[in-house]
């Protein structure tokens, strides 16, 4: 028989943060980080889109299109762009919380409910492979979604800059 170095875990399975990071990199919404840059923003572009079905009326309502069509344009776009940021928000916070799970060097977890927390320190080994799937993993994807948000300021900025010639 083998001995390991590493105790036993005594976190329950779906608590541990490498099978908590699985889960989310396997999961629908949060998988689409992981795609590949075109795949990636064809996603977003979608969900700007159907943004537009809630963001085009009430654009319309307030800059009448025949009269106003740059401002329509501007105004629905922004409007749309909410349901981007929503979206974006909501991956960076999973993706941020899977990064402090892997990256701290204890874990809070629960055994039975939620009266009875407790904390296991990681062990030497599970600590560094860990902050190695963080470092190669995790933090790409972070990157991603804070260039993300840094592109969608520019188009909000680049807008209110055309929004002042329109007038």
């Amino acid at each position: 028989m083998i001995e390991s170095s590493v105790p036993v875990c005594p976190v329950p399975a779906e608590q541990q943060p490498v099978n908590e990071y699985e889960e989310l990199k396997s999961s629908g919404f949060f998988r689409s980080c992981t795609l590949d840059w075109r795949e990636y923003t064809t996603k977003l572009v979608w969900i700007w889109g159907i943004s537009w079905l809630l963001a085009g009326p009430v654009a319309a309502a307030s800059f009448t299109p025949n009269k106003y069509t740059a401002q329509f344009i501007l105004c629905g776009a922004a409007a749309a762009l909410i349901g981007v940021i929503l979206a974006v928000v909501r991956l960076y916070l999973a993706w941020s919380y899977i990064n402090n799970r892997l990256i701290s060097p204890t874990i809070f977890y629960e055994e039975s409910g939620w009266y009875d927390g407790q904390t296991w320190t990681k062990p030497k080994e599970i600590l560094m492979r860990d902050r190695l799937i963080v470092t190669y993993q995790v933090q790409p994807i972070l990157q991603r979604l804070q260039r993300t948000f840094g592109l969608i300021v520019l188009l909000l900025l680049a807008g209110s800059c055309v929004w002042n010639f329109c007038k």
